[in-house]
């Protein structure tokens, strides 16, 4: 084979490394929409009930978790950014390879350093996301924590009033 054949092969290999990075950040970004979509679902059951309720101490609780799900919203969106611009980069890295083979190899760095700024928008997105996921699980925790405590309090509340009603039927036996 001619050795500009091999060039070419190298030149196609070479674009072929960014793809595998295209396929882990798209899906990661995959991941982070699906987890958007899910903060908007979450959110928008909290609006409703904080809508029907008019228990003060409850909306108190309700607008913290508000607070919180527009926290984990702005995370996965600058994941998300990042994820994009990640996108970008490789796109930019294949692209510029082609370029500097096509001009004689004149462009330099320029496909490693978009490489490499790829790598990093994906280290970000990934540090985004991973905050993301500690508040969901907090937030998690804090709900389960929240409805444990109310059906502990209903099952005193109906341990009392059985006890109540014993004492009344008691009462009224013994008259």
């Amino acid at each position: 084979m001619p050795s500009s054949a091999l060039a070419h092969y190298d030149v196609l290999t070479a674009m072929l490394a960014p793809a595998f990075f295209l396929t882990a950040t798209a899906s990661l970004l995959t991941s982070a929409n699906n987890r958007l979509a899910r903060i908007n679902d979450r959110l928008r059951v909290v609006l409703k009930e904080l809508e029907d309720t008019s228990d003060q101490e409850y909306r108190d609780v309700l607008e913290r978790r508000i607070t919180i799900q527009r926290r984990r919203s702005v995370l996965i969106l600058r994941g998300g950014q990042c994820l994009y611009g990640a996108i970008s980069c490789f796109v930019g890295t294949s692209l510029s390879l082609a370029a500097d083979a096509f001009l004689g190899y004149r462009i330099g760095l320029l496909p490693t350093v978009l490489a490499a700024l790829g790598v990093l928008a994906m280290f970000a997105a990934s540090l985004y996301l991973a905050r993301e996921a500690r508040l969901a699980v907090a937030t998690i925790n804090e709900e389960m924590d929240h409805r444990h405590a109310i059906a502990r309090m209903r099952k005193r509340e109906q341990a009392a009033d059985k006890a109540a009603e014993r004492k009344e039927q008691h009462a009224s036996d013994d008259r």
